[in-house]
């Protein structure tokens, strides 16, 4: 998503679904800790702001970025969580230890979206300068943290109702007797 003319902390509070009940994980690289720090304080303030109880909110420091994928999976193991924030920054420098941190991040909260049941935002700044970072981390364009939480909210919201939903065709199926499939020629359109 492009943050040029867009502040990252505005959202409309009518159109997140109500969290009080939802216990949320963050996780937070401390290798540049001015940007995480300002990150993690967008999510906090954004997640208590949506009514998530203090003792709902579980923050965990691993080193760097790299690290946030063992955290984070670790994290969904151990913690009963709705949803898991990544938070990190790595800042573009003069080798392509940048491109591999970044590409292997990325891959890995992707693998656990994928192998797990619970989802993992990506809140990892990836940018070329500090001042970029400083910009999306409490600065001019907002607070990619506030935006991570409030994705948080949605996708433990979406996880819960697909939940629900799946338990109602369940016991749909149940109570209207088995499960019958027709073998149909598939119709094809001309």
């Amino acid at each position: 998503m492009a943050t040029e003319n867009k502040n990252l902390s505005d959202y409309d509070k009518n159109t997140i679904p109500n969290a009080k009940d939802f216990r949320f994980g963050i996780v937070v690289s401390e290798w540049n800790d001015t940007i995480t720090e300002g990150l993690y304080n967008g999510a906090l303030t954004a997640l208590l702001d949506n009514e998530v109880a203090p003792h709902n909110i579980i923050r965990w420091n691993v080193p760097g970025s790299f690290e946030l994928i063992y955290g984070s999976k670790k994290m969904l193991q151990t913690q009963n969580v709705d949803a898991v924030i990544a938070i990190g920054c790595v800042i573009q420098g003069q080798t392509k230890h940048f491109d591999f941190v970044c590409e292997g991040v990325t891959q890995g909260i992707k693998d656990l979206n994928v192998q797990t049941d619970i989802p993992v935002i990506f809140c990892v700044l990836t940018d070329n300068t500090m001042q970029q970072s400083i910009d999306r981390s409490g600065g001019i364009h907002g607070n990619k943290g506030t935006e991570a939480a409030i994705a948080a909210i949605k996708m433990a919201y979406i996880r819960q109702q697909a939940s629900l939903t799946h338990r109602i065709d369940n016991q749909h199926l149940l109570s209207s007797g088995p499960l019958r499939i027709e073998n149909q020629p598939l119709q094809i359109e001309e």
